[in-house]
């Protein structure tokens, strides 16, 4: 049967701009791990101690971000947390394949910021993509408008909620009935909030990146 790899090697993505397509195979050969010691340590709840290092989705949250976008029109979409940019890549080629939109992305680390526009540029997508440097608490409280698509995938905080928990509950009443929010961290106290009946959702959680759960506004 032929491997994953296989099949992206052969261009079976679902975007077709090669352009794109060869900053997302860059982005995803130069993808650096800190020591695993380095998460037990002083600094690991400080995103500033790991500006070197570009944490960003799998490739197949990437496609299904494409793919749920082109499908529902998405013209107006959320990216937290920015990180060095390729889930900003993957939404802001579904923007311009949809006939224009908007990503609003948020990354506390201006290092970050800077090497994601660069990476959006580099992709030819600039224009489709907005980068708010700063904390998502303050970034994300104003949309501009309803959103299609919401993307968490925040920094752990040390105590308190978590930063899944205070985006969502932000951005939850600017997400349109019928958009999505994808989760990657599987944080308690998100699935908890995005799995009580009273908050107006339904999900399920996929076999992606070790669980990554799909939500549905229904109310």
């Amino acid at each position: 049967m032929e491997n994953q790899n296989d099949a992206r090697a052969k261009g079976l993505s679902p975007i077709r701009d090669k352009r794109v397509r060869n900053v997302i195979e860059r982005m995803n050969q130069s993808r650096r791990q800190p020591d695993r010691s380095a998460f037990a340590g002083p600094s690991r709840h400080d995103a500033e101690a790991f500006a070197d290092y570009g944490f960003s989705i799998h490739p197949d949250q990437g496609d299904l971000i494409y793919l749920l976008c082109r499908a529902m029109g998405a013209t107006r979409v959320v990216d937290f947390a920015t990180s060095v940019g390729m889930s900003a890549v993957y939404f802001a080629a579904a923007m311009r394949d949809n006939g224009g939109g908007l990503v609003i992305g948020s990354e506390l680390v201006q290092a970050k910021v800077d090497v994601a526009v660069q990476n959006l540029a580099d992709a030819g997508l600039s224009s489709f993509a907005e980068i708010r440097q700063g904390d998502a608490r303050q970034t994300l409280t104003d949309l501009g408008g309803t959103v299609d698509f919401v993307l968490i995938d925040g920094w752990p905080q040390p105590e308190g909620p978590s930063l899944a928990r205070q985006v969502i509950e932000i951005v939850s009443p600017q997400l349109r009935v019928g958009g999505y929010v994808l989760n990657d961290n599987a944080e308690p106290d998100f699935l908890d909030y995005i799995r009580d009946d009273a908050n107006g959702f339904i999900s399920i959680t996929l076999p992606i990146k070790r669980g990554t759960e799909l939500a549905l506004k229904i109310a």
